[in-house]
């Protein structure tokens, strides 16, 4: 790319990783509202804490890099490693709220990625049973081809973000708050991405047992905003 153009595929990044893109994230907070009530989560700080431990030791080592490889096998049109790659990252989901989660989403991307006119959806899409929200982003990234560093930090990006805007309704915090939690994740995603773009399978890990049981409390949580 030439100095001073633009990547065209910038603005269908911006688009995908947008908090109004149509999926109903915001209905979603990962147990993070179990740990509000829990008081485990109650200010800045333990926010930051509670996010950034996710972050590094769950979503970076597990979704990111599986965010890469399934956007990599779309592009190459190799099926049957898109869909084990789907069915693994189902098979993850420690509870029933995690696995509606992820499904729901990316059924909601899948229907949405049908209604745009300049979309070439592969017949196999449609051929799964149900789309993990990373599978449908992976193929967005992949028919777009956007750069999988970018989709990957961009990944990363976005459910940080949501997880900050529960954080806003459900400690509460404060917008600026907010704001700062966001600048200090966001300093550390760009290793994060790099290191999931690199990461062997074998060392792929979402080993978080605080958040199965926190998810798995949230369940029967009495009062709640948010379906996880």
């Amino acid at each position: 790319m030439k100095s001073g153009s633009v990547n065209p595929a910038l603005p269908r990044l911006l688009q995908l990783a947008s908090p109004s893109l149509p999926v109903g994230a915001y209905c979603y907070s990962q147990a993070l509202e179990w740990g509000v009530e829990a008081a485990i989560v109650r200010d800045q700080e333990t926010t930051q804490q509670w996010i950034a431990a996710l972050l590094a030791e769950s979503i970076g080592r597990y979704e990111a890099p599986l965010v890469a490889r399934a956007q990599q096998s779309w592009a190459d049109g190799d099926i049957s490693e898109v869909a084990r790659l789907n069915s693994d990252f189902l098979a993850s989901r420690e509870t029933s709220e995690l696995r509606a989660e992820t499904v729901q989403m990316g059924y909601s991307l899948r229907r949405l990625l049908h209604e745009l006119d300049d979309f070439p959806l592969p017949a196999a899409f449609d051929a799964l049973p149900e789309a993990a929200y990373p599978t449908a982003w992976a193929l967005a990234a992949a028919v777009w081809r956007i750069p999988a560093a970018d989709s990957v930090t961009a990944y990363l990006w976005s459910w940080c973000e949501n997880q900050v805007m529960a954080a806003l309704k459900a400690v509460p915090l404060g917008q600026a708050a907010g704001q700062r939690v966001l600048l200090a994740l966001g300093a550390r995603i760009p290793a994060i991405a790099c290191q999931a773009l690199i990461l062997r399978e074998e060392d792929w890990s979402n080993l978080a047992p605080g958040l199965a049981l926190a998810s798995s409390r949230h369940e029967t949580q009495y009062s709640r905003l948010f379906r996880s």
